[in-house]
């Protein structure tokens, strides 16, 4: 594994124990160059999911830019890394058995679950994906939050 600080290739680890119930290790680790401790996770690589985008392309489903958007949404927000993990998961086992999905169910799919989270990391979500082009939208979607409240 890569040091995220150096780059240097050899590393120890230093303990390892499941996470997310079961379906991944979290392995901590410690670059044998320059002794910074870093965290790494291994899981079980599913078939490959695809995606439909809303132009009609398809790509390979990447959990990791799910992640990085749900990371943006949840920025300041009392929400651990963990959590987002956690989330990203109950996502992708949502769609299990499928070999391919709308962009448009992700997104549906990740919202209700970010509501159910966090009403702040939910709107601004919403404001990227359903693309708000004024505040209207914007105030629409709070006053829904406050409405289910």
């Amino acid at each position: 594994m890569r040091c995220p600080k150096c780059g240097h290739l050899d590393d120890k680890v230093l303990d390892s124990r499941a996470a997310r119930e079961g379906a991944s290790i979290r392995r901590r680790r410690q670059c044998l160059a320059c002794e910074h401790r870093f965290t790494t996770y291994e899981e079980i690589v599913k078939d490959e999911l695809r995606v439909i985008k809303r132009d009609g392309r398809r790509e390979e489903f990447s959990r990791l830019k799910l992640e990085r958007g749900l990371m943006r949404a949840c920025e300041k927000r009392p929400i651990s890394a963990d959590q987002i993990h956690d989330l990203v998961d109950q996502i992708i086992e949502g769609f299990e058995g499928e070999s391919e999905i709308t962009s448009d169910a992700i997104g549906e799919a990740v919202m209700t679950r970010l509501h159910k989270l966090d009403e702040v990391a939910y709107v601004r979500f919403a404001s990227v994906y359903r693309r708000f082009a004024d505040v209207n939208q914007f105030l629409k979607a709070v006053k829904d939050v406050v409405e289910k409240n």
